[in-house]
């Protein structure tokens, strides 16, 4: 050891204490790290001897998530002469504290190196029948990066409460005098303990207090498999985190920064996800919006006086910068635990401070080993409904009711007058012109054309004469060439006020990505509006369009024979060819093409995105289950 861990850290010559914070892969780094340089020969956890049987035996199952349980007396609300009343049998609560067998938790990362080492251990620890578990907000332990660890304890010290009477301060008690004893036997004692007990058992030792209280009789323990589900609720670091440290430890891989590191790992997990779950219908996850997420992730957890972040900025920050669909994938991805094998266990499931046994039976729970006080908080996601659920409103669907969601009819309209006054703007650029300045700078000075004629010294300004002609009819086309096996879904609506176009597009099967009861979700490949509406017939099924093959070149046609005006605008990625001009002017009409890349990838991609809801009643309750990518 460094002398200064050696005077700082120690308690007596033979004694030198790891004073940790509870869950912190960086503490179970720094705990490996110590053990690894120095000779110990044996180590002392802050745990009971009832329970070192199954929490060593539960290390010897890991990368596999388990459980040490040990049930206290039950709780009941009646007087103890009622507590054989039947009746009461309900109102009582049952209450279990256990211990994670976490490999993050620098207790069980220490005891697993121990039991490599075949270093002697033992569980000093007062047994109690009831355990009054103390936290603290302490600082983040990525610090220990930077700083040493005898610096670090050195630094909260001064910020430690003093522990309050009763069985706090009597656990330390006990573990000094076993301590005292263990000294007897070994030469050299590492004491792997909680950073708030770490003081006071160091004064129990020197000022050697009488013990007070002695062992409590109580129950046996008993050992489970933690439902990977629920892993979130029992495991110190995210899930998927762990599971990282777990890879890294079996092929011998650097783990010294995955507390930073994971997360990136995380991110860009979960962004592959989202691709593949909603292809060109999502978002796009580029670098520059992973550096933003990123950035976004520090400062809010900066705010929160932290240097890592919690799982809460993650999936917030991941709503804010990309939307709903990936701050889903975020969670989902962050309780994944890739380790999980079948064990001669029962399963349990955990929730928040409670625990679910196979046979129904619920549990409080209480933590040995608890870290840093966690606050929950709500995030509002929409999640993806499940298959089974999907597959019955499938079913379900009336194939004679159909109608669109009336927030998304005035997204679509307002895109649609945008990229019209796009179209007539640039109608209007050929017609431009340049004339010497007399007396008005008209549309203003064009410097070009001054620069050219800077030797004569006259100065020319621009003249935009207003535009000719009016737009009835926009085509967009979002995916050209199209799969016509990719569109299954073609269809012409009629318009419900005047406010709205006559609308024909081809879309991908709404049954196929049910959101909801009623509600089917498509994506659109290409569309034609026609503004003001219009009676039309359905373009797909008119035999006078079938001349054409492409599912492009039949809303090109379509909207040529029912545009009243000379001028058709079409937004596309590329501009017409020369066979599309081609039909056009057969009917005797131009398109202006408008660059799909004027736009925002993000609000092109959440506009080609609609909802088909199965008759108008399904109105009233579609906005509780439909979401944004």
């Amino acid at each position: 050891m460094t002398s200064l861990h050696s005077s700082f850290l120690k308690i007596s010559p033979r004694i030198s204490v790891l004073p940790l914070i509870h869950g912190s892969g960086d503490y179970a780094i720094e705990v490996r790290r110590v053990m690894l340089n120095n000779e110990f020969d044996c180590l002392a956890v802050p745990l009971p001897p009832s329970f070192q049987a199954n929490v060593e035996r539960g290390i010897s199952f890991l990368p596999s998530i388990t459980a040490v349980l040990q049930e206290e007396p039950p709780i009941s609300g009646s007087a103890p002469w009622e507590e054989d009343d039947e009746e009461e049998e309900d109102d009582i609560q049952r209450v279990c504290s256990y211990v994670p067998i976490d490999p993050c938790q620098g207790v069980i990362a220490a005891l697993r190196l121990a039991m490599m080492e075949h270093i002697d251990r033992h569980f000093i620890d007062l047994e109690t029948q009831r355990f009054e578990s103390i936290s603290a907000s302490l600082p983040d332990p990525y610090a220990l990066k930077k700083v040493p660890i005898e610096k670090f304890s050195a630094a909260v010290l001064p910020a430690l409460n003093k522990l309050p009477e009763g069985q706090p301060l009597d656990r330390c008690k006990m573990m000094a005098h076993r301590l005292r004893e263990l000294e007897k036997k070994y030469k050299s004692i590492l004491l792997v303990c909680s950073l708030l007990d770490w003081p006071w058992i160091h004064d129990a030792y020197i000022e050697q207090m009488p013990l007070e209280v002695e062992d409590e009789e109580v129950n046996e323990t008993n050992i489970y498999t933690a439902d990977s589900e629920t892993l979130l609720f029992l495991l110190g670091e995210l899930p998927y985190i762990t599971g990282l440290y777990e890879a890294a430890r079996s092929e011998l891989n650097d783990d010294e920064n995955l507390s930073v590191d994971g997360i990136k790992e995380l991110a860009l997990t979960a962004r592959d996800r989202y691709r593949m779950e909603l292809k060109s219908r999502g978002r796009k996850i580029t670098p520059k919006v992973l550096s933003v997420y990123f950035r976004y992730i520090r400062n809010l957890s900066l705010i929160e006086r932290r240097m890592t972040p919690d799982l809460y900025t993650l999936v917030k920050a991941a709503q804010q910068v990309a939307g709903d669909q990936f701050a889903i994938q975020i969670a989902e991805t962050a309780r994944e635990y890739p380790f999980v094998h079948l064990l001669p266990f029962d399963k349990i499931s955990f929730g928040i401070e409670q625990a679910q046994l196979p046979n129904g039976t619920m549990f409080e729970l209480s933590n040995r080993l608890p870290g840093n006080p966690i606050s929950w908080r709500n995030c509002e996601l929409a999640p993806k409904p499940p298959k089974p659920k999907q597959d019955e409103w499938e079913m379900r669907w009336d194939p004679f009711k159909q109608c669109s969601w009336p927030p998304e009819d005035v997204a679509i309209e307002k895109f649609r007058t945008s990229v019209k006054d796009h179209a007539l703007s640039l109608l209007g650029v050929d017609l431009a012109r340049t004339e010497k300045f007399t007396t008005s700078m008209k549309d203003g000075l064009d410097l070009r054309e001054t620069l050219r004629n800077w030797h004569t010294g006259e100065i020319h300004v621009k003249v935009l004469p207003p535009s000719r002609g009016r737009l009835d009819c926009v085509i967009m086309l979002f995916d050209s060439p199209a799969d016509p096996r990719d569109y299954p879904y073609r269809l012409t609506w009629h318009a419900e006020h005047q406010d709205e176009s006559t609308l024909a597009f081809f879309a991908t099967d709404h049954r196929k990505e049910m959101v909801g009861p009623g509600i089917g979700m498509a994506t659109y490949g290409g569309a034609l509006f026609l503004f003001p509406p219009r009676p039309v017939s359905d373009i797909w099924n008119d035999l006078q369009f079938d001349f054409v093959d492409t599912l492009e070149e039949r809303l090109l046609v379509a909207a040529c024979h029912y545009s009243e005006e000379s001028h058709i605008a079409l937004l596309s990625e590329a501009p017409p060819g020369i066979g599309w001009r081609r039909l056009a002017k057969r009917y005797q009409k131009k398109l202006i093409h408008v660059p799909l890349g004027r736009f925002s990838q993000e609000t092109i991609q959440q506009l080609r995105m609609f909802h088909v809801l199965n008759g108008q009643e399904i109105r009233s309750y579609a906005a509780h289950y439909i979401r944004k990518a």
